[in-house]
């Protein structure tokens, strides 16, 4: 498979990662769809809904199982995993209670994925980071054209019942989310992740390993979960 402009080195002298999506994918940059007539809030809180959200877990802490996502909000690969994969595990294993999803973002691909994932974490502590995910995945622009704004997040948090956009712009430059952009970044590179979106799994608590998955749609993970579900 060819090497994705979105792989990234997170340890000196590693070897480049294999990309995971396939050659059709490259040069895509497929925005996450919302539901015709509807905003990118508005699909995220349908998504979502019901569902339990704690710092950077979706679904609940007593699932049987855990999967930790890698992603920075700026891949255009990543947009397309949460636009074709994402409903089918929500709706098949996180909302069944089977499994527990934990976003650890990252933000090598420049100063608006930094910007991206400040608002997401901050989110976070909120109980929204999913929402603010799906929101700006949905509304990705060209990367590092200053496409996340104030104006975006506003546009977006609006739409998230219970989530005050002032008071989300403001805690983004709070010490606690740069000090969780650095504890994130280490777990990346402890886990030995080298692209966007990468994939660990297991049972709730650990230990994780890595997924490989060569499909961005729910074919590319389900049978990864299933296998663990069944022992």
């Amino acid at each position: 498979m060819p090497k994705s402009r979105y792989a990234v080195v997170l340890i000196a002298a590693a070897a480049l990662a294999v990309v995971l999506i396939g050659a059709s994918l490259l040069g895509a940059r497929d925005k996450t769809a919302a539901v015709s007539g509807t905003t990118p809030a508005a699909h995220a809180a349908s998504l979502f809904a019901g569902i339990p959200q704690q710092g950077t877990a979706l679904g609940s802490p007593s699932a049987p199982f855990t999967l930790v996502e890698y992603a920075d909000l700026q891949c255009p690969y990543c947009a397309r995993w949460a636009r074709d994969a994402l409903p089918t595990v929500v709706a098949s294993y996180v909302k069944t209670g089977k499994l527990r999803l934990v976003f650890n973002g990252m933000a090598f691909v420049g100063p608006d994925s930094h910007t991206a994932l400040q608002t997401a974490i901050a989110a976070g502590r909120e109980h929204h980071l999913w929402d603010i995910v799906h929101g700006l995945y949905a509304a990705q622009g060209g990367e590092n054209t200053g496409w996340v704004t104030d104006e975006l997040i506003a546009q977006i948090a609006a739409g998230v019942p219970g989530l005050d956009g002032s008071k989300l712009l403001d805690a983004r430059s709070a010490s606690w989310v740069e000090a969780e952009l650095a504890r994130a970044a280490a777990t990346a590179q402890a886990a030995g992740v080298r692209s966007t979106p990468s994939f660990q799994l297991g049972p709730t608590g650990g230990p994780f390993h890595i997924v490989q998955v060569d499909s961005l749609g729910p074919e590319g993970i389900v049978p990864a979960i299933d296998s663990a579900l069944a022992g």
